[in-house]
């Protein structure tokens, strides 16, 4: 493969197989569908790592310190225990006093009660909790596949979904939660996007919309480009089909249960700094601040994002991809939120497969993340056993090197999209779409 050329770091783990492609030996690809295929398999083995780090929590039916300990810990056995799930989805819809409270977006919310429903019903809630992570982990393989077909099949380097397929971020943490779910139907509108069909892109955005917020600055973005390249009518049905998606879960579910479908938004304008947020710093040091101020912080990391994606989308000379600028803009309000889970790292998987980043930037990233993965847990286990857990600056430290790990990657997608190739002129993206192969009709120029 022409990977082992491009890329050290895949040079080099390519020992194991015979070493790299020779120089003068053909320069065919495998096509893309073989690519995916093989891939397929080596997802398969990561996600079995990712259940093999959770075995004792399984076996404990994750309750009490050992999730901790052992840093297996799953917001989703979690939430079917304290948000009455098994309830069901008629009780989530219609609301009352006893449907379920997952505090997630209107999708996620609907698809975390619609799992539940498909476990068992006898047995004790540890068992049944312990069912419902398994039924979980199905799902997520299954969206891990569907993410590295999508990026194989869109991708000029199909072999650039290894990034997703193969990356440490996710036996670490795609595991944790449903935030794959949006993940997924955000590369499902990109790629939707790539097909020159604005119309399922901005289908498949709202409903990703519906299950996270980030899929918004994939909006933007396309937005930027589109205004760039002067393709309005495109961007005018993509944000129409995407607000009335959206529109339509939102305010469908507001009807049944008003308060599943504004208390995530609620409790997020309400809520202090959380792990991970650089807003969490002054309460490690004794002085938390307060929740107003986190909120106007997380505010303006979003319009600073914004208004960084739209310099570099209008005033670089070579146009930059729909993934690049979505990255900078994703990483730069991830390191700005309220709080900086473990698990929101996967949203950045498919963009960094898109951008095509060299190894050695992944895995700059993921180490980071991987120091974090392991202080967070101890810090939470900190709370029960002090002696024994890890101190509040030493997470302070950990946490701030995870932001500096994702701010790396912005920083090369930055310098990488700066970069003049030919002054005016686009480099093949992947996702253009609609704009592909049209001459820039606005560019900024700052004198």
């Amino acid at each position: 493969m022409s990977e082992t050329l491009r890329d050290p770091v895949v040079r080099a783990a390519s020992e194991v197989v015979g070493g790299p492609r020779g120089r003068y030996a053909a320069a065919r690809e495998l096509p893309w569908i073989l690519t995916a295929a093989l891939l397929s398999a080596l997802t398969a083995v990561t996600a079995g790592l990712a259940m093999l780090l959770r075995a004792p929590c399984l076996r404990t039916g994750f309750t009490g310190d050992t999730q901790f300990w052992s840093a297996c810990y799953a917001d989703l056995p979690t939430a079917y225990r304290d948000a009455n799930l098994k309830a069901g989805v008629a009780a989530y819809l219609q609301g009352g006093p006893d449907a379920p409270a997952t505090g997630q977006p209107p999708l996620t919310g609907l698809v975390l009660t619609a799992v539940a429903s498909l476990g068992p019903d006898d047995g004790n809630l540890r068992t049944r909790a312990a069912w419902y992570f398994a039924l979980w982990s199905v799902l997520i393989t299954l969206l891990l596949l569907a993410i590295v077909w999508l990026v194989a099949s869109s991708a000029a380097r199909p072999f650039s979904a290894a990034h997703v397929a193969l990356s440490p971020v996710v036996v670490l943490a795609a595991f944790i939660s449903a935030d794959l779910l949006g993940v997924a139907l955000a590369s499902a509108g990109m790629w939707a996007w790539s097909r020159r069909n604005p119309t399922l892109a901005g289908v498949l955005l709202g409903l990703a919309i519906g299950a996270r917020s980030y899929p918004v600055l994939v909006v933007v973005a396309i937005a930027l480009l589109c205004v760039r390249t002067g393709r309005l009518r495109e961007l005018g049905r993509l944000v129409g089909y995407a607000a009335l998606t959206f529109g339509a879960l939102l305010s469908g579910l507001w009807l049944l249960n008003r308060d599943a479908a504004a208390s995530p938004y609620l409790g997020w304008a309400s809520a202090s700094a959380g792990y991970g947020s650089p807003w969490l710093l002054p309460q490690l040091a004794g002085h938390p601040l307060p929740a107003g101020a986190v909120t106007a912080l997380a505010v303006v990391g979003w319009l600073v994002a914004v208004v960084v994606g739209a310099v570099l989308a209008l005033t670089s000379a070579r146009r930059p991809t729909v993934a690049e600028l979505s990255l900078v803009m994703v990483g730069l309000v991830l390191v700005t939120g309220k709080s900086f889970t473990v698990q929101s790292s996967v949203w950045l998987l498919p963009l960094v497969a898109w951008c095509a980043l060299q190894w050695r930037d992944h895995l700059v990233w993921a180490g980071a993340e991987a120091l974090n993965f392991v202080a967070v847990w101890l810090t939470i286990a900190a709370t029960t056993v002090p002696d024994r857990g890890m101190p509040a600056p030493w997470y302070a430290f950990f946490s701030m090197l995870r932001v500096v790990g994702v701010l790396w990657l912005v920083a090369v997608v930055w310098l990488r999209a700066r970069e003049r190739r030919g002054r005016g002129a686009a480099e093949h993206d992947d996702l253009a779409g609609p704009m592909s192969g049209v001459e820039d009709r606005l560019i900024v120029r700052f004198s």
